[in-house]
């Protein structure tokens, strides 16, 4: 979980004002949180009045933070520049600050799916609960923050079988198909939230992350299981946009870093050419 940053004085009423602007033109609750969090680290590493700040202060954060991974250097970059483009359209600058602002580029992933060691390793340690985090990570490729949000009533019974609605990111709901059993478990777990907490009636996405990778082997996490259900998905269908579907990406360009390919899959794509 992020330790809180308090943002200083000078900035904490402007984040306000940005916060309230993204509610009202219906931004993701999960993106919002990220841009705050981005914002206020920023806040604090300059020291400086937000409307102070210069295109070097930008560069300098982003230098101090080389450590961080490329893609998450990507997104505090994009926080930033969302921040001083609102306000320049709010009539708080003359300009955009973050006008000349590079942008950082894109470093596409590689699939990281568990191996079916680690999930039964994590099966057979975890108590009844957490093993119904698991599955659901693993067997219906949820993401944590969908996991802790799941309840009885996102179970729906239909002609063909079970189906899970699941609430993702932006507030985007996806139906995945599960089986009997794991529709079974669900429901007995209820009713409402399958994992009672102090989040809105649930446990947080981290909570449910920290408790899933304290079953797994080191090394491993709950969203290697995602990575696992993802590629598991595309073996056994070859059809990049169904699982797409399932994951409830945006892209399939996103769905293609989840989908590790099979040795068997490159050869006969090789024996195809020759």
């Amino acid at each position: 979980m992020r330790t809180e940053i308090l943002a200083p004085a000078t900035w904490q009423p402007e984040l306000d004002r940005f916060r309230g602007y993204q509610v009202a033109t219906g931004r993701p609750v999960s993106s919002i949180k990220l841009r705050d969090y981005h914002l206020r680290r920023f806040a604090r590493a300059t020291a400086l009045p937000p409307y102070d700040v210069t295109r070097d202060d930008m560069l300098a954060h982003l230098e101090h933070n080389s450590h961080w991974r490329q893609n998450t250097r990507r997104a505090a970059r994009s926080s930033i520049a969302a921040f001083y483009r609102w306000a320049a359209e709010a009539g708080l600058t003359e300009r955009n600050l973050a006008e000349h602002f590079p942008g950082v580029s894109f470093s596409p992933g590689k699939p990281r799916p568990a191996s079916d060691a680690a999930l039964e390793e994590a099966l057979a340690r975890a108590d009844e609960r957490v093993r119904l985090m698991v599955q659901l990570a693993a067997y219906v490729g949820l993401r944590c923050c969908e996991v802790c949000q799941v309840s009885t009533h996102d179970v729906v019974s239909t002609a063909g079988g079970w189906l899970l609605r699941v609430l993702g990111k932006g507030g985007r709901s996806r139906y995945v198909p599960i089986t009997d059993e794991l529709a079974n478990e669900v429901l007995r777990a209820g009713p409402g939230f399958i994992f009672s907490g102090q989040i809105d009636g649930h446990l947080s996405a981290g909570y449910v992350s920290k408790l899933i990778s304290a079953v797994l082997p080191v090394g491993e996490t709950a969203h290697k299981l995602r990575h696992r259900f993802a590629t598991r998905a595309y073996r056994g269908s070859h059809d990049l946009r169904a699982v797409q579907e399932l994951l409830g990406h945006a892209s399939v360009a996103t769905t293609q870093i989840y989908t590790a390919i099979d040795d068997d899959d490159l050869r006969r794509a090789a024996a195809a050419a020759a």
